[in-house]
């Protein structure tokens, strides 16, 4: 029997719904429970995979090739449970699947209303797909106020009363902010929040507090009073040092013990917090530091690269070295400051992208460590970057390039069907750039006695993709025979998905997105390596 805790939050923004719904979740799963967590956002777009990273951040996506809101970054990390596309909606998929119904005729001429209708749609997602799940966590993006929002906390509140409130739990996250002026901590905020939560129908049962110190008691006996909420369901969550804490908090203010009183259940077993202490350990008191370069488009916006940031913290928790991440706007660099830019770099790594902005100071850094014998990691479009510079530099194809950036090249990465044998462009394609890429897990075979094979040690790979352009198979051999193997290939042998680099310290270009599939608990293989080479090359 599933049980669903909503998680809301108010008073601002990214206050840490998505790190304390992912906490939660492992120390419930830690217990024996088995979790799931879901996400939902009140924009219009269908999905975030056509917003800029300025507006959104990162695109998190999933095995089943779902584009989704980062937070199901966290839900996975923290609990190590794979997403599926039906753990993330938005508004504007809601929307959509209510004008096509509609269309169609599926409401028999009925007025569509977000009442019943759209909350009808909302109800239908969270309880879609739950099998034998102990704990469904669903967090409600936005804050209370929020006209977007409004849909989802009905919906939510329907839902609980439909299914009963022994089986519902609210959770609302509130700012506890402390004014230095004063030398108070101010509790109307969050007040003020549960009020206008209470004012749609909505009594959270847990309070969770975000602030920069510990709560007084008689603070929390305040926002027990005027919240109509036990104390002991007012919870505290003060700034941690770093996020792998989280958890610990989280325990030691016993919210895992409240929800499963709230539900009248008894703990299978103590939840096991000795690896997330073990992780902090490393991470707080590691002095060695290394420096990597990232050379992208948005390198400045802090969750642009969420999950990569993290998948490099795995890498140094495992070689047991802190990384400092030297953020290069790619779109500024010149070919007389890439020295500069880049003397200190002990890894130099170019993410994931798309558009032409930038391109051709990533592909000066890739030069520049092919040639100064940096570890190098191309991610995506980094690898793409990768291959464009080797064709350009040392196949001598000077307009080598990819028809997503200029048609007036030659395509060494192009559309499937713009290729012909000598490589010559046949035609375009005029799609909508919604859901048209290559999304989730593929498939690759590693070639034998390669690098990528001594990294992950199997035959075969999973990968989680996120493109629309290939590299061009018809040039491999070319490629190989200067000395770039193509080291791992789709199944078919048609599509190259792993490049790297003989006579070369470390460098390798992936087609994937190795950093959706890395845990501070298990560090992905291919981060660990490429920061033990890092770390080697800073020693020597």
């Amino acid at each position: 029997m599933a049980r669903y805790i909503f998680v809301t939050g108010g008073v601002v923004s990214s206050l840490g719904k998505g790190l304390s719904s992912a906490s939660l979740g492992y120390l419930l799963k830690s217990q024996g429970y088995k979790v799931r967590i879901r996400k939902m956002d009140p924009y219009l777009n269908v999905d975030p995979g056509t917003m800029s990273p300025f507006q959104h951040g990162e695109v998190f996506v999933t095995d089943d090739g779902a584009e989704t809101d980062l937070d199901l970054g966290h839900y996975e990390r923290f609990t190590d449970i794979s997403a599926k596309q039906s753990d993330n909606i938005t508004t504007g998929r809601i929307y959509s699947d209510i004008i096509k119904k509609e269309r169609k005729g599926g409401y028999l001429g009925k007025t569509v209303q977000v009442i019943p209708h759209v909350t009808d749609r909302i109800k239908e997602f969270i309880k879609k797909d739950i099998t034998n799940e102990d704990f469904v966590i669903c967090e409600i993006g936005g804050t209370i106020g929020d006209i977007e929002s409004l849909p989802f906390l009905e919906a939510i509140r329907q839902f609980s009363n439909e299914i009963g409130r022994q089986k519902s739990l609210f959770i609302h996250l509130t700012l506890v902010p402390f004014m230095k002026s004063s030398d108070e901590i101010k509790t109307k905020p969050t007040q003020h929040s549960v009020k206008e939560l209470r004012s749609i129908g909505i009594q959270p049962d847990i309070v969770i507090c975000r602030s920069e110190q510990s709560i007084p008691i008689d603070q929390k006996r305040k926002i027990s009073l005027f919240c109509n909420v036990s104390i002991e369901n007012v919870i505290e969550t003060v700034d941690v040092k770093t996020i792998y804490e989280a958890p610990i908090s989280f325990f030691d203010q016993k919210l895992d013990k409240q929800v499963l009183k709230y539900f009248k259940i008894k703990s299978k077993r103590k939840p096991n917090l000795n690896p997330w202490k073990k992780i902090t350990n490393t991470v707080l008191n590691t002095r060695k530091t290394i420096d990597i370069a990232i050379i992208g488009k948005y390198v400045n916006l802090k969750d642009a690269y969420k999950s990569l940031d993290e998948a490099l913290i795995h890498g140094g928790i495992q070689n047991k070295v802190k990384i400092n991440l030297i953020r290069i706007e790619s779109d500024k660099l010149k070919l007389n400051n890439i020295r500069i830019k880049l003397k200190n770099a002990s890894g130099i790594l170019i993410p994931g992208g798309f558009g032409k902005r930038g391109t051709e100071g990533k592909i000066a850094c890739i030069k520049y460590a092919r040639e100064k014998k940096i570890p190098f990691l191309g991610i995506c479009f980094g690898m793409q970057m990768a291959i464009i510079e080797f064709a350009r530099n040392v196949l001598k194809i000077n307009n080598a390039g990819s028809t997503e950036l200029d048609k007036k090249i030659y395509p060494v990465i192009g559309l499937i069907n713009e290729w012909s044998k000598d490589g010559v462009i046949i035609k375009g394609t005029d799609m909508d750039l919604g859901g048209t890429m290559r999304l989730g897990l593929y498939n690759a075979v590693l070639k034998n006695n390669s690098a990528i094979k001594n990294i992950y040690k199997l035959n075969k790979i999973k990968e989680r993709h996120r493109h629309r352009y290939e590299v061009n198979n018809n040039l491999r051999e070319k490629f190989e025979k200067k000395g770039l193997m193509f080291s791992g290939m789709s199944p078919d042998n048609k599509l190259p998905e792993i490049i790297e680099l003989k006579n070369h310290p470390w460098f390798i270009g992936v087609q994937f997105h190795p950093e959706f599939k890395s845990r501070p608990l298990k560090p992905h293989p291919l981060f660990s390596s490429f920061i033990k080479a890092s770390k080697s090359h800073y020693e020597r």
